[in-house]
């Protein structure tokens, strides 16, 4: 018998993007992370998991949103992948209804698109929290601070703050630096499949820190106490940052 999770222990959550910011390749790797799969498919070659349909097989896109269910530390994640081509924009707002949760991708390469933007207008429509995820920071071009800045620009301000840094970029890129916990992580595989925890690379600490103390003092910002608590002490406890930052 399947076990039945409790619903406040359910969440709903969507991957939304322009096309080709690599929605699926997203979600497939958080199926794959969590268990759900156990080999990485790759849309390019019509093995998604999420791409059911033989157009989406075939032309290696979205066309209809999917969804699959997930498990992490006692969570049930019901996982929405949407389209990202404009024609099929109605199929986003109509999963946009009932997400507890977006992540909006981002091709690294390119920052905020037209459909990115139009996406995101759907998300605010519907009250819909969300994170970005700058994605293909190992393609050329990829420019994690320029994508960072027109997500400022042209969606949500500056109240927009890193939680993670890459090490590298395009051709050097091989992991992330995380700043809520400042830990560095190393991603090796073939796919990157495997996550390994390294030293914090010394040319990337200084601006590290920059963007860490930048996320504490919006986060304190947002919240009297912890505002108080900055003030005293300069810092905030990781649980402290997590609880802000929701």
């Amino acid at each position: 018998m399947s076990k039945i999770t409790p619903l406040e222990r359910i969440r709903n959550i969507g991957i939304i993007a322009h096309i080709d910011a690599g929605k699926t390749t997203t979600s497939e790797r958080i199926l794959f992370y969590t268990g759900r799969i156990h080999k990485i498919g790759e849309t390019h070659d019509g093995e998604g998991t999420m791409d059911w349909m033989e157009q989406e097989k075939e032309r290696g896109i979205t066309i209809t949103s999917a969804a699959t269910t997930a498990f992490w530390k006692d969570y049930q994640i019901n996982l929405i992948d949407t389209p990202g081509h404009v024609d099929f924009t109605i199929e986003v707002e109509r999963s946009l209804r009932v997400l507890d949760g977006g992540v909006a991708v981002f091709d690294a390469s390119q920052g905020v698109e037209p459909q990115s933007e139009t996406v995101w207008k759907q998300a605010d429509k519907y009250s819909v929290p969300r994170i970005a995820f700058v994605n293909k920071m190992d393609k050329m071009g990829a420019d994690f601070e320029m994508s960072m800045d027109t997500i400022k620009k042209r969606l949500a301000g500056e109240k927009v703050v890193a939680i993670q840094y890459p090490i590298g970029a395009a051709e050097t890129f091989s992991g992330v630096i995380d700043l809520i916990e400042m830990k560095a992580f190393k991603f090796e595989g073939d796919n990157g499949e495997k996550i390994v925890e390294i030293e914090i690379p010394a040319d990337h600490l200084e601006r590290a820190n920059s963007l860490r103390e930048e996320m504490i003092e919006k986060v304190a910002s947002a919240d009297d106490a912890l505002m108080e608590k900055f003030f005293e002490t300069g810092d905030l406890t990781v649980a402290e940052i997590k609880s802000g930052l929701r």
